[in-house]
């Protein structure tokens, strides 16, 4: 995202909110991850603004890098609790001040907009493994 920015001279953003639903080795990690990225170079990967909350197979954890907007709520990133410091309700709210409704299944085609279709041709690294829909879901 951060290269697309900058080669496309706008605004990007990473959206991320998956439940948490492991449990005894069955499920997933959760998160709620919001990250900005700009067309300027920044010391790493054009980031603005960052905010997360995580488990990424340890502890919660809880970030921010940038500078926030205004209409964030800064008192609750200091919940007691580390998943509450930024919730996926946060994470809504914050993209609504944004003008973004992600969540809504007519904000990706709203009537008479065009659509893009991307889609990639070629395999990924040789490292890496790729799935079809059906093992993913079998999968997890």
């Amino acid at each position: 995202m951060g290269y697309m920015a900058e080669a496309l001279g706008c605004r990007g953003m990473r959206v991320v909110t998956v439940p948490h639903t492991l449990r005894k080795d069955k499920g997933r990690y959760g998160a709620v991850i919001f990250e900005l990225y700009g067309p300027q170079q920044t010391h790493w990967l054009n980031y603005l603004r960052t905010i997360y909350a995580m488990n990424d197979g340890g502890p919660w954890v809880f970030g921010q890098s940038g500078e926030p907007f205004p209409f964030e709520k800064l008192e609750r990133y200091q919940a007691r609790k580390v998943r509450d410091r930024f919730t996926f309700d946060m994470l809504e709210e914050y993209l609504h001040h944004l003008g973004l409704s992600p969540f809504q299944e007519d904000f990706y085609l709203p009537q008479g907009a065009p659509a893009w279709l991307v889609e990639k041709t070629g395999n990924f690294v040789p490292a890496q493994t790729e799935y079809t829909l059906a093992q993913a879901r079998e999968d997890f």
